[in-house]
């Protein structure tokens, strides 16, 4: 680590080259000499973070006898203000689960729906506030740069330390498969769009749906209507081009290898102040998505009745047993626990991680609540059925709507913000574990 040599300890201030006094040598190589006699991965006699001064104050000492002034040696650790931090986790934790919210209260009830997402919210942010407030409870230790596994290590031996670790490598691999299946999904749709639209094809879903400008459509009336459930492609194009295009863009053969031209370049950067505020830009679409909410809201009215036990043609009860399917969305929604150490130890303002934590969880509820509230109360019912509602509720809209066109491409960039810091929490957690150092 850097090494720190007092005002006092430099020779001349206005020289270029700083010589430093032998009292500062020989305490430097005090230091080095005690880093030596660990392990990389034991930190007990590395000089703690919470003794090094601010970084416009360090200095690198030179064998030759020299002291260096850095001015980023922090790489951007710790470089992060609250509200980056806030939106970093706002972003992160607010994945694909915001599609499946208005699904969920379909699914729960839309009374049950609203509480659940209330108290599903509250449970979380508690236990991750005791996973934050866990490191800090450490006596006599210094964990500003300890990991989830070290402090599971530290409660519960090694199984705890290996099965966190295990856990959280399930967790943090599997939700970047799953977000590199969407991401592919997403672009395949978007070219296909832009592809269509260049060359005049026409595709019209012939599904149930209502009529009008701001058309809604049922695709999960198919199991009853099969022969209807189609789409036709009018073309006016080269169909010769037409073939070649679906030759290269191709949703499972093509399309998820182009990815790694764009995402392999962000793997690969060290900075997670660049994660952060680059994760921070996702929030654009959340934003966006809120906004296309509200649009299509607008437009179409609210149409709720509340039967608190019977069912209808067109409604569905304020309770239904079929809760433990939002419940289980929800915990993957408001899930980060394995991960907002990591986040949080690159806040500039530790003493502020429980409140930056609770106004994320607080935008995250907020904007689950009005997402699910509001496309569940504007779907049209009748004359559909609030069945309808898709588990994608961006399904619901026929494919050639704006909107949802544009709302794809935010949600595929959300995604491309997303994937890299979930692959810098990853690489973090495991490389540390094995070698001591994130980059070894």
């Amino acid at each position: 680590r850097p090494f720190h040599v007092e005002p006092t300890n430099i020779v001349s201030v206005n020289d270029d080259m700083q010589r430093v006094t032998d009292e500062a040598s020989a305490m430097n190589k005090r230091i080095h000499y005690y880093s030596r006699l660990t392990s990389p991965a034991d930190r007990a006699l590395i000089a703690p973070d919470h003794v090094l001064p601010a970084p416009d104050e360090i200095y690198v000492y030179s064998p030759l006898g020299t002291a260096f002034k850095v001015d980023s040696c922090t790489d951007g650790y710790g470089k992060n203000s609250s509200l980056v931090t806030i939106f970093m986790i706002w972003n992160t934790m607010m994945g694909t689960s915001i599609l499946s919210i208005p699904w969920g209260i379909k699914q729960a009830g839309f009374t049950s729906g609203i509480i659940l997402i209330l108290l599903m919210g509250i449970l979380t942010l508690y236990c991750c506030y005791r996973v934050v407030k866990s490191r800090q409870m450490i006596p006599l230790t210094d964990t500003s740069n300890w990991e989830f596994p070290d402090v599971c290590k530290y409660y519960f031996g090694s199984f705890g330390q290996w099965s966190s670790l295990l856990f959280s490598m399930v967790s943090l691999v599997g939700a970047m498969v799953v977000y590199w299946v969407l991401m592919s999904n997403f672009l395949f749709n978007t070219g296909k769009f832009i592809y269509n639209f260049v060359h005049d094809i026409n595709v019209t879903d012939i599904v149930p749906g209502t009529n009008g400008s701001n058309k809604v459509i049922c695709p999960s009336a198919a199991g009853d209507h099969p022969p209807q459930n189609r789409s036709v492609m009018f073309s006016s194009g080269n169909r010769t081009g037409f073939e070649l295009f679906e030759e290269w863009w191709d949703k499972s053969q093509t399309v998820p290898f182009y990815l790694i031209a764009v995402l392999l370049p962000l793997l690969n950067l060290k900075s997670p102040s660049f994660f952060a505020k680059f994760n921070v830009l996702g929030t654009v679409s959340v934003v966006y998505l809120v906004f296309l909410v509200t649009v299509k809201a607008a437009h179409l009215g609210i149409h709720l009745e509340f039967n608190w036990v019977t069912e209808n043609e067109f409604f569905v009860p304020e309770f239904r047993i079929l809760f433990p399917q939002l419940t289980g969305v929800l915990t993957l929604a408001f899930f980060i626990h394995n991960c907002v150490i990591t986040l949080l130890q690159n806040n500039k303002n530790q003493e502020n991680n429980v409140r930056d934590l609770s106004i994320a969880y607080f935008l995250v509820g907020l904007t689950y609540l009005y997402v699910g509230v509001i496309i569940f109360a504007s779907f049209p019912s009748p004359p559909l059925s609030k069945e309808c509602i898709e588990q994608n509720f961006l399904d619901n809209f026929p494919s050639d709507d704006i909107m949802s066109f544009v709302a794809r491409i935010f949600l595929l960039f959300q995604m491309m913000t997303v994937y890299p810091l979930l692959g810098y929490l990853a690489r973090v957690q495991l490389l540390r574990q094995f070698f001591g150092n994130a980059y070894p």
